[in-house]
């Protein structure tokens, strides 16, 4: 086995043990019977294991300080996941550090640097590089020299990264908005927004194409349009389409509520009724959601349900608890103004 992908639970695992008693080993604790601490010992030479920041938190001094990386504050997916995850901090007596990284690799680096530090007890890292498809090795390297010495938690995905993950069930949210379109009767449905290097657009893709074969319909080229995600793409995006002068859709799945917004503002700027003549649905639930008009139909997640998750999972990690290597949230379909039935009084 490479020594790189061996971890505290490689170790546990292999010895038959807990990873709190492979961290007891590591600290010199004496909690551990003679035996256990022999074969664990035994594979900690064997792989030349240097032991994470999940092993030695039991030794050292907490700071009861969290660091918390996301892509951009300002896109209130971020927003309403940082304000749950800082409140379930403080239940658990920890403060919460934000740090942007505007999708840029370095300042994701200098902003995990800044947390090393400062010695937070623990990181998780939200958007930017953990949601690419293909993980940068070089990435990964730098980000595992950081994970060495400190308990590193991230919402995506990084192959190689010795880290835990809590993510989002992408492929299961697309699914629900389809049946919840399809069994309304449409069957021109375009999706807009994400491109194919992000994990969460691949997984709604694929899922997107698997429920259209499913319900016998053709796989068109022209039903997956790309869009960076804001208000202004999204108006853009939808004008390009009404100005094809193909047949319009049935309905719009928005790859998130920023995009949606935009896309019901050009098709109302051309007369186009919101539910009766077009459908639109969309991926998060934010408040953006709940306050445009007509309110949107979404595949969403309980926020601060995935708050409590990540920071009970953070903590966890800190005092050398044994952590599921992936935990998944589903969504869940929120029903409102924007999605209506096709040719029946509705789109």
């Amino acid at each position: 086995m490479d020594k790189e992908t061996v971890s505290i639970y490689t170790i546990a695992k292999e010895a038959g043990v807990s990873p709190a008693t492979v961290s007891r080993v590591l600290t010199g604790s004496a909690r551990v019977s003679e035996e256990k601490k022999q074969r664990v010992r035994e594979l900690i030479e064997k792989y030349d294991f240097r032991p994470n920041a999940t092993a030695r938190g039991l030794s050292r001094v907490e700071t009861k300080v969290i660091g918390f990386l996301v892509s951009d504050i300002r896109d209130p997916f971020y927003a309403e996941i940082a304000v749950a995850c800082e409140k379930a901090a403080a239940e658990l007596g920890y403060l919460l550090i934000l740090c942007n990284s505007f999708g840029r690799k370095e300042l994701e680096l200098a902003c995990l640097e800044k947390f090393y530090s400062q010695r937070v007890d623990a990181v998780v890292h939200m958007g930017g590089a953990v949601d690419e498809l293909v993980s940068d090795m070089e990435y990964v390297e730098k980000v595992n020299q950081i994970a060495n010495t400190t308990p590193l938690l991230i919402t995506g995905r990084l192959d190689g990264a010795d880290c835990r993950r809590v993510c989002f069930d992408y492929g299961q949210s697309m699914e629900l908005l389809m049946r919840y379109l399809l069994e309304n009767g449409h069957r021109r449905i375009v999706l807009i927004g994400g491109n194919d290097g992000q994990k969460a657009s691949f997984d709604r893709r694929l899922r997107y194409r698997q429920m259209l074969r499913k319900y016998g319909m053709e796989i068109r080229e022209d039903s997956i349009l790309e869009a960076e995600d804001s208000v202004e793409t999204g108006v853009k995006v939808t004008e390009q389409l009404l100005n094809t002068g193909k047949p319009l859709p049935t309905a719009v799945i928005a790859d998130n509520d920023l995009l949606a917004v935009g896309i019901m503002r050009a098709l109302q700027e051309h007369g186009l009724r919101i539910p009766q003549d077009i459908s639109v649905v969309s991926f998060g639930d934010t408040y953006l959601a709940r306050t445009c008009m007509p309110r949107l139909t979404c595949a969403g997640y309980d926020h601060d349900s995935f708050g409590r998750l990540l920071m009970r999972t953070a903590v966890r990690m800190i005092h050398g608890k044994e952590t599921p290597a992936i935990q998944m949230m589903g969504a869940r379909l929120v029903v409102r103004e924007s999605g209506g039935r096709c040719g029946n009084g509705g789109v």
